[in-house]
């Protein structure tokens, strides 16, 4: 069954895509929730005018990823976290905690769009690929230090 998706699906599209999914998938969890409608005529017309409305609106949004981007490219954040013996941290360093360091820096990042490699659990250095649209992507480089 085709559906197109009226928000981001993890693991499946963007919102505005038309994917194939199977029918209990659709029937069952995306179009009860919102998530999705059916990809009939009507609706695709819609959806073709809607889209051409917002593409003038997507390219400037595209811009400004692609101006954090270049700022942000190469940039290395220094992180402080509380550690014991062996340099392991009390915790761990999440998403939230990578943004407010970004928006103190300047840089006004949503956390869900912050993709960590690996869980962050002692001292070191790491990398997070931060999304900043569909087309723009960028890998920071952080550093994890003792408090």
């Amino acid at each position: 069954m085709k559906v197109i998706l009226k928000q981001d699906v993890k693991a499946l599209g963007y919102k505005d895509d038309v994917v194939a999914v199977k029918n209990g998938y659709a029937n069952n969890f995306l179009i009860p929730k919102g998530m999705a409608m059916v990809a009939s005529e009507s609706n695709m017309k819609v959806l073709a005018e809607n889209l051409r409305q917002a593409a003038f609106k997507q390219e400037k949004i595209k811009q400004d990823a692609d101006k954090i981007a270049g700022k942000l490219n190469d940039f290395n954040l220094k992180l402080g976290a509380k550690a014991g013996a062996n340099d392991k941290i009390f915790g761990s360093i999440t998403s939230l905690q990578i943004s407010q360091a970004l928006k103190n820096e300047g840089f006004e990042v949503d956390r869900r769009k912050i993709v960590l490699d690996q869980d962050i659990k002692t001292l070191g250095t790491y990398t997070a690929t931060i999304n900043l649209h569909r087309e723009v992507s960028v890998t920071v480089n952080l550093e994890i230090v003792a408090e």
